[in-house]
């Protein structure tokens, strides 16, 4: 399980939707503890992921323009 939230604010060009899901994905893997939801969790965790994604979708729209851009590019990226 990966230790860091990959950064999408401020990439050129922006963040895909396949991006944010994974990044989600991520985040909801990290805090639930686990690398791959039980078949009895997965509904909540599938559901989950889809808050997330709309709510960081939300937060790059919302957000301002970096100065800079990050400082690496996510693993997808690479």
């Amino acid at each position: 399980m990966c230790r860091n939230i990959t950064v999408l604010r401020g990439l050129q060009p922006p963040a895909t939707p396949d991006e944010v899901e994974a990044a989600a994905r991520q985040y909801a893997r990290k805090v639930g503890g686990v690398t791959t939801p039980a078949q009895l969790a997965s509904p909540a965790f599938v559901e989950a992921v889809a808050s997330i994604a709309d709510a960081t979708r939300r937060l790059l729209e919302e957000l301002p323009a970096r100065r800079t851009p990050p400082t690496t590019l996510p693993p997808r990226r690479r």
